[in-house]
């Protein structure tokens, strides 16, 4: 009897291992995002201080969060219909963008990532930014 209990709890750990990866497993790794010199040097004019993170909390849970999840996990309730993963925006790797990386990409987007050029101002994008950086692990 101890050995199919055992059997069974291996069983279904593995079984909640496989549906938990199955979530994301159909999800590829974005490729990179190459962005021109000219926004990857570009210095965010919009000071860090609570009303631009104020401002730019309104923006995500707007526009975002359904993507990215409330925590920018990409985990939000329209990620799992992506085929490309939306990123995890509280990673070293992507902080270790610029301001101006995630300026451009927010801009004007590409693939599955819509463009906001036309929808947020650019103010408004670089207050997005400096909220993005309150997801830092």
């Amino acid at each position: 009897m101890k050995t199919f209990k055992f059997l069974f709890l291996v069983a279904s750990a593995s079984l909640l291992v496989l549906a938990l990866t199955s979530m994301q497993g159909g999800q590829k790794k974005a490729e990179p995002w190459e962005v021109p010199a000219r926004f990857k040097n570009m210095k965010n004019p919009e000071l860090a201080n609570k009303a631009s993170i104020d401002i730019g909390t309104r923006i995500y849970r707007r526009d975002c969060l359904s993507c990215h999840g409330r925590t920018g996990l990409g985990d939000g309730t329209k990620a799992r219909e992506l085929e490309t993963f939306s990123g995890d925006f509280s990673s070293a790797e992507f902080h270790n963008q610029t301001d101006g990386e995630m300026f451009y990409k927010t801009k004007f987007g590409r693939g599955e990532m819509p463009a906001y050029d036309k929808k947020v101002p650019d103010e408004d994008i670089w207050n997005l930014v400096n909220y993005m950086r309150t997801f830092k692990k």
